[in-house]
C-alpha cells in the first residue's frame, strides 16, 4: 500500500538535438520522395528506381528509430532526484515517518477492514503488515504502520474509532518489527529447538511485553506448585497457563492487552515443540589457557552438572559461599538445582583438565533487567576466571536484548566489583545495609531474527529469597 511513483508519470524535458535530427530526417524524406517522383515521371526505368527509393526510405526510417532510442535516455541524476522529490511532494508522502504497532477490534463483516484502510489513507498512513485474529464475535486486526512523525497516537486512535474500530491499543515500533510474523515464528521455533533455555525467551518475544512465571512441580519448601495445569493449557483474557515440559507450569501475563486464541495457539505450539524434543543444550565449549599455562574449558551447564557443582561447594570456604549466596551456608546447596535449570536463565561452568567444575556463572532473567552471579572455587580465584565468565554472561544478555545486567553482592566483595568494572560498561552503584547492587547498561546485539520487545521475564515461584 505504499505510494509508488511511476517513471512514466515524470515528464522528461525535450532536447533541441533530437528535434533537429527529426526535422532533418523529415526534409530528407520529402526531398527523396520528390526526386523519385520526378524520375518516375520523366525518365525510363521507373519501376527499378521506385524499388531503390523504397529501400532508401526503409533505411532512413530504421536509422531514425535507432537514433531516437539511443538518445532518449533519462535526464541527469540531479534532475531525476529533483523531479522524483517533486513527484513525491505531489502525492503528499511525508519525509519523516515513525512506526506504530496497533491492534483494534472490528465487526466481522464485509467492508470493516476497507473502512480502516480509508481512515489510514486520509492521514497518509502506510500499512506495512497486517494480521487477523478471529474471535467468537468480531476480529482483532493487528497492524504495523508507517505514519507521519507529526501524527500523534491519540489522533490515529480517533480515526480508527471513527472507522468502526474498538478496544484500540497502540505503541511505538522499531525496525525489528519489520520482519513478517511467519519468519519471526519460525526463527523462534529454531532457537527453541536448539536450546531448552530459549523457551521462556521465545515466548516473551512471541507475545511482546509480558511477564512469565515459571513454577516448578515442587517448590523449594516442599509444597506442590501448579503441576496440575491442563495439558492443553488455559487462556483467561490477559493470562495463559501452559504445561511446562520439564514439570510444573508456565504462566504468561500481559495486563495491558488481552491474548487472542491465535496467540495462545502459537505459544502452545512452541511448548509442544519443546516437550517433543526433550532436554537439550548446545554442545559447544571453549578451551582457554590461564596465565600460569593451565587449560580450562568454558561450557554451558544444566541440572546434569548438579553433582559436580555440589562437589565444588564442598571445596569452597565459608567466606566464598557467604559472599555468593548472602545467607546461611546450609542453603547454598538447596539453590543449585534451581539455578542450573534452563527455565530461569543460562549457566556457564568452568571445568579443569581433570574434569572438576571450579567456577559457575549464572545469568537469571529478571524483568527488563538480568541478574548475573558468580562463584569461583578458592584455589582458582584471582586468575581472571570470574572476569571471563562475567564478560560471556553479559554477551549472552546482550544477545537476548536485555537492557541491563546487575549483580547483588556484599560491599566487601572487591573481586566482584573489579569483575564488573572490567566489562567497560557504564555502571551504577547502590549500597544499602552492606549490600551492594552494581548495574551495567548494555547495548543489545541484533538477534538472528529480531524479536519484539524486551527479553523474557522469568520469575521463579519460591517462598525464599533467590541467591
Amino acid at each position: 500500500m505504499t505510494h509508488v511513483t511511476s517513471a512514466k508519470s515524470v515528464r522528461r524535458p525535450h532536447h533541441w538535438r533530437r528535434d533537429l535530427v527529426e526535422l532533418a530526417a523529415l526534409f530528407t524524406a520529402v526531398a527523396v520522395a520528390d526526386a523519385v517522383a520526378n524520375t518516375i515521371a520523366h525518365g525510363p526505368g521507373g519501376a527499378s528506381v521506385l524499388v531503390v527509393s523504397a529501400v532508401v526510405l526503409i533505411a532512413t526510417a530504421t536509422f531514425h528509430t535507432w537514433w531516437a532510442r539511443k538518445h532518449s535516455h533519462a535526464p541527469p541524476e540531479a534532475d531525476t532526484g529533483t523531479e522524483a522529490a517533486a513527484a513525491v511532494a505531489d502525492f503528499g508522502v511525508p519525509a519523516e515517518t515513525v512506526l506504530w504497532r496497533m491492534r483494534t477490534t472490528v465487526r466481522d463483516e464485509p467492508g470493516s477492514l476497507a473502512a480502516l484502510c480509508v481512515a489510514f489513507a486520509t492521514r497518509r498512513v502506510d500499512i506495512l503488515t497486517l494480521q487477523t485474529h478471529p474471535l467468537s464475535e468480531g476480529t482483532v486486526d493487528e497492524f504495523l504502520l508507517r505514519a507521519p512523525a507529526t501524527l500523534q497516537a491519540r489522533d490515529l486512535t480517533r480515526e480508527v474509532a471513527a472507522a468502526g474500530g474498538s478496544g484500540t491499543w497502540i505503541e511505538r515500533a522499531d525496525a525489528h518489527d519489520l520482519v513478517d510474523t511467519p519468519t519471526r515464528v519460525l526463527g523462534l521455533a529454531t532457537r527453541t529447538a536448539l536450546d531448552s533455555a530459549e523457551l521462556p525467551l521465545a515466548l516473551r518475544q512471541l507475545l511482546g511485553r509480558c511477564t512469565i512465571h515459571s513454577r516448578p512441580a515442587e517448590s523449594a519448601d516442599g509444597h506442590r506448585g501448579r503441576a496440575g495445569a491442563p495439558v492443553e493449557g488455559a487462556l483467561d483474557e490477559t493470562s495463559m497457563v501452559l504445561r511446562d515440559p520439564s514439570g510444573g507450569s508456565i504462566t504468561v501475563e500481559r495486563p495491558y492487552l488481552p491474548f487472542t486464541p491465535t496467540e495462545f495457539a502459537r505459544a502452545r505450539a512452541l511448548v509442544e515443540l519443546d516437550a517433543r524434543l526433550g532436554p537439550r543444550m548446545p554442545a559447544g565449549h571453549d578451551v582457554l589457557t590461564l596465565p600460569e599455562g593451565e587449560e580450562i574449558t568454558v561450557r554451558r551447564a544444566d541440572q546434569d552438572d548438579l553433582e559436580a557443582a555440589l562437589a565444588m561447594h564442598a571445596r569452597c570456604s565459608a567466606r566464598t559461599l557467604g559472599l555468593r549466596y548472602h545467607g546461611p551456608l546450609g542453603d547454598a546447596d538447596r539453590y543449585l538445582d534451581h539455578l542450573l535449570s534452563p527455565r530461569f536463565g543460562r549457566t556457564l561452568a568452568v571445568e579443569t583438565s581433570s574434569g572438576n567444575v571450579v567456577a559457575l556463572g549464572h545469568l537469571l532473567w529478571d524483568g527488563d533487567e538480568t541478574e548475573v552471579a558468580l562463584i569461583v572455587e578458592d584455589a582458582w580465584q584471582r586468575r581472571g576466571i570470574g572476569a571471563e565468565l562475567l564478560a560471556r554472561l553479559a554477551e549472552l544478555a546482550a544477545e537476548a536484548r536485555s537492557g541491563t545486567v546487575y549483580a547483588v553482592t556484599q560491599s566487601s566483595n572487591t573481586a566482584m566489583v573489579a569483575a564488573m568494572r572490567s566489562l567497560g560498561l557504564p555502571l551504577d552503584y547502590q549500597i544499602e545495609e552492606g549490600t551492594l547492587v552494581i548495574t551495567a547498561r548494555l547495548t543489545p546485539k541484533a538477534a538472528p531474527l529480531p524479536p519484539h520487545g524486551d527479553p523474557g521475564l522469568v520469575e521463579p515461584d519460591h517462598s525464599e529469597h533467590r541467591p
